[in-house]
């Protein structure tokens, strides 16, 4: 699925007419009539890219992936196949970063949607360039929180992904933040309370919704208690989720983090992935890495420029708002190519049917006996499921069936038993079905 023919009816006509043609039918003129079919193909009605690709892998004898039902910050979903045919062009695929920055008007233009795109999506006045993955951009918001109110008490919420919060305590170890991290309640979300005890004197909090166990907070209620104690909220989202939820930044939000993978991006064993970083217009000096705005040049044509630059390598190192920071440009343009391709619509389908399906999902695991959900809070399309049986036994099962399992939550605390399911729209109502029956057989 690599080729894609971008061509529209418009452009097929002026090509028609570029050689002297006005339909289509004038270029078989030299095929005698009689040997011409009179009557439209018999052809089914036409289907999806998605549709035709597990068709094809079905002829292959499933030589595709197993199918996944995991997910914890790295996700499968359908990439169109205008995405790689327009990032494996040679002048993107080859270029790294625009350090002749003006003469790079291409590099820059890509840059300057994607920064586009996501604050369209975050609802959020100023996007940065991109930075490695979205642990590293939860860290560097915390950066952000300390420069824009001088404060070093950060809170971060429990239900953060264990790996960033592993990032966050390194972060703050060095750097000397004082880190409080707040707990869930039984229902799965920050417990707000907690929260409102440790607000006073804190630079700010950091929530992640859908949380790291699925469930959705209240980011509204957060904003609202942090706001009054003069410190500022981060909202580290699933860039997926935004198709149905409220914007971080209509939310109260004054920034916004996550990682960028499921926009266009395959799980590629781990990387690369982006980190994307968007926030308030006053906090725009803090954001680490480029911002590219949009200028006219001396003829009046529309042209980009690297607005802000807080990198060392453009400015003083300590006045830098990052050391580490770098632009996924490739990464980056993939996310604006597939936010470009998907449209309002598309996301909000695919959202729908992330949600549809984790909730078919769900249902269909609680029918199997000794099997409980976790939390009751409000979920988006990962969920936890404690069961009799252990996790290593059910995963081994369902890996000899053909599938790959949710993720045991003993890999990030010793001793939990339970395990994160996840469902997109990449599994097929099919796929859903076959695994729900291969689990019941396994936890037997």
């Amino acid at each position: 699925m690599r080729s894609y023919v971008p061509n529209t009816s418009e452009e097929r006509q002026a090509m028609l007419e570029a050689i002297g043609l006005s339909k289509m039918e004038e270029l078989f003129i030299d095929i005698p009539i009689e040997a011409r079919l009179k009557r439209e193909l018999s052809l089914d009605k036409g289907k999806s890219e998605l549709e035709i690709r597990r068709h094809i892998q079905s002829l292959a004898g499933n030589a595709g992936s197993l199918p996944l039902f995991r997910g914890a910050g790295a996700y499968r979903h359908y990439i169109p196949a205008v995405v790689k045919a327009i990032t494996s062009r040679s002048e993107f695929y080859t270029s790294y970063t625009p350090y002749q920055a003006e003469m790079s008007q291409g590099m820059l233009q890509s840059i300057f949607e994607y920064q586009t795109l996501m604050c369209e999506l975050t609802g959020l006045d100023a996007s940065n360039a991109s930075v490695y993955d979205g642990g590293t951009a939860c860290a560097e918001a915390m950066v952000m929180l300390r420069s824009a109110t001088r404060k070093t008490k950060v809170l971060c919420s429990g239900g953060l992904h264990p790996e960033y919060l592993e990032i966050l305590r390194t972060y703050a170890r060095f750097t000397g933040f004082s880190l409080v991290e707040l707990p869930l309640t039984k229902e799965g979300v920050t417990d707000i309370k907690a929260l409102e005890e440790n607000a006073e004197g804190a630079a700010g909090v950091i929530i992640q919704s859908p949380n790291f166990f699925g469930c959705i907070e209240n980011l509204k209620k957060a904003a609202d208690l942090i706001h009054a104690k003069n410190g500022l909220l981060v909202a580290a989202v699933n860039p997926i989720s935004l198709g149905l939820l409220v914007r971080p930044g209509d939310a109260g939000a004054d920034i916004c983090v996550g990682e960028g993978q499921p926009l266009g991006l395959a799980l590629s064993a781990g990387g690369p992935y982006l980190g994307f970083m968007t926030a308030k217009q006053k906090l725009i000096r803090s954001l680490p890495g480029r911002i590219v705005g949009q200028t006219e040049d001396s003829e009046g044509n529309r042209a980009f420029v690297l607005t802000l630059q807080g990198r060392e390598q453009h400015i003083r190192r300590e006045k830098a708002a990052s050391n580490i920071c770098s632009n996924q440009s490739l990464c980056a343009l993939s996310a604006a190519v597939y936010l470009s391709a998907m449209g309002p619509k598309g996301l909000k389908e695919v959202a729908e049917q992330c949600l549809q399906k984790a909730h078919y999902l769900k249902e269909g695991i609680l029918a199997i006996p000794k099997m409980r959900s976790r939390f009751e809070a409000p979920f988006f399309h990962e969920f936890v499921i404690e069961s009799e049986t252990s996790s290593a036994k059910l995963n081994k099962g369902l890996r000899k069936s053909g599938f790959i399992g949710g993720l045991p939550l003993s890999r990030y605390f010793k001793g939990d038993e339970g395990i994160l399911y996840c469902a997109t729209e990449a599994n097929s109502r099919n796929e859903l079905d076959e695994f729900l029956n291969a689990l019941e057989v396994c936890a037997k």
